[in-house]
């Protein structure tokens, strides 16, 4: 659809493993030369491990075209088989007519004549198993015994297993233990990072006939990379919609926008997941949200008055030098006195620093302190928390100036 647009000659994005579009980077070409002298050299039992979409199957492909006629291959693409219908799965590969009821011990004998008439011809058999962690323990034991096919110089039956990562756990086994150390290459394939990204896409466009400055931004290709995972189908996928997106557009490169579309239409992200992930989001911050509630409710600033209010409530005022003192519940009212008359007068006016005194000392002995919640975010911070826990004092000259404003 697109390929007119961006002056291509085929699409060139399709995940079917096409020889044609095959990428060296990422240790994909050093594998692929290792192989080869493996499986030419008569190495027994291989091994290759990488990630699903990370590239086996392109590379199975590509291992086959790379190795001479003279070598015959047989593909074994389900690994649900019993060790029984593994022989007979290989026999009719090879075109060995056998009776389907024949006993395992009667298929390996026509096996073992026919690799042996093979390397009479200077000719190989080869065996890749696909998928070869879904195969049953017993049968990859059955494999084992099939590399016991050799000569005194060589292997008769070369094998190449190709797998995802849980093929190595299989491996550990202990009952299986005969098969790992039969194992002589193992290989892995790594994800691509941002710049083999970039050198991917580059080379397949290219191959697709593409003549121009580079279609994909870099801030394209850190987009690919970060929602492919460097894995090779999903950013086959992932460029193949966005190049679609940017047509939609038509725009004349591919930007991250077009990829970020290709990533929703696509079914890489565990939804499941990512709908519990966001269940437990909104539970936790309704718990902050009652918390703080409760703290906005029960937590509160009064202010603290001269003593002529007393009794009346919770007080709220400034200190002298500026604190704000946070007080819950009323303050007791002072006990009733008589009002000074005559020379007593004076000597009750000299009494206030003393009573104030010991009145601010009473206070700052027994005033609780709580914290306080901001009114602007309705958070409780250490901002305010902090200053909140200091100690609090309430100056003498203070509250001898609110008896005297009182009396």
């Amino acid at each position: 659809m697109y390929e007119q647009h961006f002056g291509l000659a085929k699409p060139p994005f399709r995940i079917t493993p096409d020889p044609e579009f095959f990428f060296p980077g990422g240790n994909r070409g050093a594998v692929l030369e290792a192989l080869v002298y493996a499986v030419m050299r008569g190495e027994g039992i291989v091994k290759v491990v990488g990630e699903v979409g990370s590239g086996k199957t392109m590379l199975c492909r590509m291992l086959e075209r790379e190795l001479p006629p003279s070598c015959e291959i047989v593909y074994l693409v389900n690994p649900h088989l019993t060790p029984a219908e593994i022989l007979h799965a290989i026999a009719i590969e090879l075109g060995i007519e056998l009776d389907p009821a024949e006993v395992k011990l009667k298929v390996m004998h026509a096996l073992q004549e026919y690799v042996l008439a093979k390397h009479a011809q200077n000719a190989r058999v080869i065996v890749f198993v696909e998928e070869a962690q879904g195969m049953p323990v017993e049968t990859l034991e059955e494999i084992r015994l099939l590399s016991n096919l050799e000569t005194t110089q060589e292997k008769l039956l070369q094998i190449v297993l190709f797998g995802q990562p849980e093929l190595d756990d299989k491996l550990d086994l202990h009952e299986i233990r005969q098969l790992r150390e039969r194992i002589t290459h193992g290989f892995e394939l790594a994800p691509f990072d941002a710049d083999q990204i970039r050198d991917y896409v580059s080379t397949r466009i290219r191959a697709s006939g593409y003549r121009g400055n580079e279609l994909f931004t870099t801030a394209a290709i850190k987009e690919l990379e970060r929602h492919s995972r460097g894995l090779l189908r999903r950013i086959n996928i992932l460029a193949d919609k966005a190049l679609l997106a940017a047509f939609a557009a038509n725009e004349a490169v591919v930007k991250p926008g077009h990829v970020r579309l290709a990533v929703r239409d696509s079914e890489f992200r565990p939804r499941h997941r990512a709908r519990a992930a966001l269940k437990r989001v909104i539970a936790a911050a309704g718990v902050v949200i009652v918390a703080i509630t409760a703290v906005w409710t029960l937590t509160y600033e009064r202010e603290i008055l001269p003593p002529a209010s007393y009794g009346t409530g919770t007080l709220k005022s400034e200190a002298a030098d500026g604190d704000r003192l946070i007080v819950e519940g009323p303050l007791p009212a002072p006990a009733e006195r008589a009002a000074p008359t005559g020379a007593g007068d004076l000597r009750a006016r000299d009494a206030i620093p003393e009573r104030a005194a010991e009145t601010a000392r009473e206070f700052n002995d027994n005033r609780p302190v709580y914290p306080t919640v901001s009114t602007i975010t309705g958070m409780v911070s250490i901002d305010h928390l902090a200053p909140l826990t200091a100690p609090r004092r309430l100056a003498p000259d203070t509250m001898a100036r609110w008896i005297r404003d009182g009396e």
